[in-house]
């Protein structure tokens, strides 16, 4: 049976540019949406060459050192902007809208004058300025370079707060799950109760904060 990869129609990022040098082409993808614990990160990626183009990938589909090597090179030798979304306001707004002032914050560290947004999923970012243009991609972490790059560029960074976090909370396993609802993640929660960096209103996490 073949992967989903092989069944999606690639999309050459080049096609969004227009004659203006000032004008980006902007990846943007988040991570961590469906975690129990941790921020939601996002990135912002704008190539300076398209040297990277067949080398990347949905960041899911590489290995942790893959990945890792990967990120260092986008943000060496390519513009990217990084955003978060933190635990107490992803339980305040809801993780659609968190992830979404995520990839918001993202875009506006990247500083670009005027660009197009090309966006993994089917959800725009509200209240960006209006020399932004946004296009939705389903799956396009697998379909647009510029978002796997964005994609790769989030999950590493996010993974090593994740990591960071495990010293301070080391009876939760957060170098190994990342935050993710695990078995072994929820059997923890369950044992020691949340801490201080769990989604609240989270199914997984609220059922224990008497813990």
């Amino acid at each position: 049976m073949k992967s989903l990869a092989n069944h999606l129609e690639p999309i050459d990022w080049r096609k969004f540019s227009t004659t203006d040098t000032n004008y980006k082409i902007i990846g943007v993808d988040e991570v961590g949406r469906g975690c129990l614990a941790g921020p939601v990160y996002a990135a912002a990626v704008s190539f300076n060459s398209d040297i990277l183009s067949d080398l990347v990938t949905d960041s899911k589909l590489l290995s942790e050192k893959r990945r890792e090597e990967l990120a260092k090179e986008i943000i060496q030798h390519h513009q990217v902007g990084l955003g978060f979304a933190t635990v107490e306001e992803i339980d305040e707004i809801n993780i659609l809208q968190a992830s979404l002032l995520a990839m918001k914050r993202a875009v506006e560290k990247l500083g670009a004058t005027s660009g197009h947004l090309l966006i993994d999923g089917n959800k725009k970012i509200p209240n960006m300025p209006a020399k932004y243009q946004q296009t939705t991609i389903v799956k396009g972490d697998l379909r647009v370079s510029l978002i796997s790059a964005a994609s790769i560029v989030a999950k590493v960074t996010r993974d090593q707060l994740m990591k960071d976090l495990a010293s301070q909370y080391p009876q939760y396993g957060f170098e190994a799950h990342k935050g993710y609802s695990t078995v072994t993640h929820k059997n923890s929660i369950a044992t020691h109760g949340p801490c201080i960096a769990h989604r609240k209103t989270f199914s997984g996490v609220k059922e224990h904060l008497s813990l």
